[in-house]
């Protein structure tokens, strides 16, 4: 094993259990909505059409896909303070290795500010330099006493030797 990764581990392993730290908000306009339709090619109305949807949608305005939500969590992750820099000493490169459990509890209406709150769940060695953290990600969004997203995130990081 590294020994910047074994001093890492160590100060992770620290971390299991606890909540990070809470990132800054971001506002979801119908711009950023239309884009992602364009992107996905999903143009449902509740999504792309002010005026179907407020007719029509339990929402009575456009929402956010829930998969730009979901995309949106490692941007929204990046302004997540980081609680002991010195586990990243050494971090020559990191991947999103994917995630576990995701749901969507509640829409994101467009015009909303959202925000992802960070609880370390799991740190583990996945080789002699890489550590793997497993974190629930929390997207808040502003007004709202339910979460917009709910996910467990996968991350590795490598250290040089």
């Amino acid at each position: 094993m590294s020994s910047q990764a074994e001093a890492a581990l160590a100060v992770f392993k620290t971390l299991e259990g606890t909540e990070e730290g809470v990132g800054d908000w971001l506002e979801i306009d119908q711009e950023r909505i239309n884009l992602f339709a364009d992107a996905t090619l999903d143009h449902q109305f509740i999504h792309i059409d002010p005026e179907k949807s407020a007719a029509m949608s339990p929402y009575k305005v456009t929402i956010a896909h829930g998969f730009l939500t979901l995309s949106l969590i490692v941007h929204l992750g990046s302004s997540v303070p980081t609680p002991k820099p010195e586990a990243l000493k050494g971090v020559f490169m990191g991947v999103n290795y994917g995630m576990d459990k995701v749901r969507f509890p509640a829409p994101v209406p467009v015009n909303s500010k959202v925000r992802a709150r960070h609880t370390l769940m799991l740190a583990e060695l996945k080789g002699s330099n890489t550590i793997q953290l497993k974190r629930q990600v929390t997207v808040e969004c502003e007004g709202s006493d339910k979460p917009v997203c709910v996910a467990e995130s996968l991350t590795r990081l490598m250290y040089a030797d």
